[in-house]
């Protein structure tokens, strides 16, 4: 690897390191699996992918400013969330094969680390142990968003009597 992809391998680790999937990792382990990850240069107002398109990759925002928008019932798309850097989006296309739950733009200029399905499951054949440890961190990430979705929608419940 030359010098610009030894940069580049850096910078990548840097940014995992505060993400919670990989905050198991090593540093060694991080190095093993930044080779099957793409850095991804985005516009701002550039869409990233569409809710209802199938996604086969997630994204981890390095740096910028992610809108997610969702629509609504008069069609119109509402930002329910801004993502930012060491946040990850489209978490679930890694493990199943159903559309994009959401539509996902870029409010500022920024980078993106994409890791696609494919790559992912030749991480879990190749290194084992460390896809584990990624498929944990994907667990209690998924399991946190469910939580305070959950909690959101009780805030928005009427009382059952």
């Amino acid at each position: 690897m030359g010098e610009f992809g030894e940069k580049i391998s850096k910078e990548i680790i840097d940014l995992l390191i505060h993400i919670s999937i990989f905050d198991s990792l090593d540093s060694d382990e991080l190095r093993n699996i930044v080779k099957y990850m793409n850095v991804v240069e985005m516009k701002a107002g550039e869409v990233i992918f569409k809710e209802g398109e199938r996604g086969d990759y997630v994204c981890f925002v390095a740096e910028g400013t992610l809108d997610v928008l969702k629509k609504s019932e008069t069609g119109d798309h509402v930002v329910i969330s801004s993502l930012h850097r060491g946040r990850s989006i489209g978490d679930m296309a890694v493990l199943d094969n159903f559309p994009r739950s959401a539509t996902i733009r870029s409010r500022t200029k920024g980078t993106l680390i994409t890791l696609t399905r494919d790559s992912f499951e030749t991480i879990l054949d190749k290194h084992p142990r460390i896809g584990i440890k990624m498929l944990k961190g994907l667990a209690r990430l998924l399991s946190l968003n469910l939580r305070k979705t959950s909690s959101r929608l009780a805030d928005y419940m009427l009382p059952v009597t």
